[in-house]
């Protein structure tokens, strides 16, 4: 599979990198990370695996990995996000396929969803400032759902959910 995949990655904290370099392992195949990816480069390949986080509901840099992809003239994408939330919440995971993929999008692209975590810690200032914000208001509302409840508790804090079970499905979608 050397020569006829590729597992681009956008990563900010870390998260989507792991799951990339265990994905290229597996599979062994090329890594490589997204600010070096040219279109160029991805037309040698057969398969693009691309992989972003989700942030503020979208996939982060997804627009120009689809440019990228379609310039290529690769033969397939395949899509992986990492987030915060658990894999089990599978309402918010489809919801938010369903919010950055067309409907021809969905129907065609493989796309998987592998849960992360937070890390305060390599935020970007922005990132980490939106956060404790969106924290320190859980903290002071009144009266929270039960969802509310769980969000101000998993935000309160850096947190690692990953493991490397979660990289199966996409494996084996790209082994079969």
């Amino acid at each position: 599979m050397e020569n006829k995949m590729i597992v681009v990655y956008k990563s900010s904290t870390g998260f989507t990198k792991k799951y990339a370099e265990w994905i290229a392992e597996e599979l062994q195949c090329t890594l490589a990370d997204y600010r070096t990816v040219t279109a160029e480069m991805l037309s040698g390949y057969e398969i693009v695996v691309f992989g972003s986080r989700a942030h503020a509901g979208m996939i982060d840099g997804y627009k120009k990995a689809r440019e990228l992809f379609q310039k290529s003239g690769a033969g397939k994408i395949v899509l992986f996000v990492t987030g915060a939330t658990p894999n089990v919440a599978e309402d918010m995971v489809r919801d938010f396929w369903g919010q950055n993929l067309t409907v021809d999008e969905l129907s065609k692209i493989p796309h998987f969803y592998m849960q992360g975590g937070l890390c305060y810690e390599k935020m970007c200032p922005p990132d980490k400032w939106m956060m404790k914000a969106f924290a320190f208001f859980m903290k002071k509302k009144k009266d929270k759902n039960p969802y509310e409840k769980e969000f101000e508790q998993a935000i309160a804090a850096s947190y690692d959910i990953s493991d490397k079970k979660y990289i199966a499905p996409l494996v084996d979608y790209l082994t079969k």
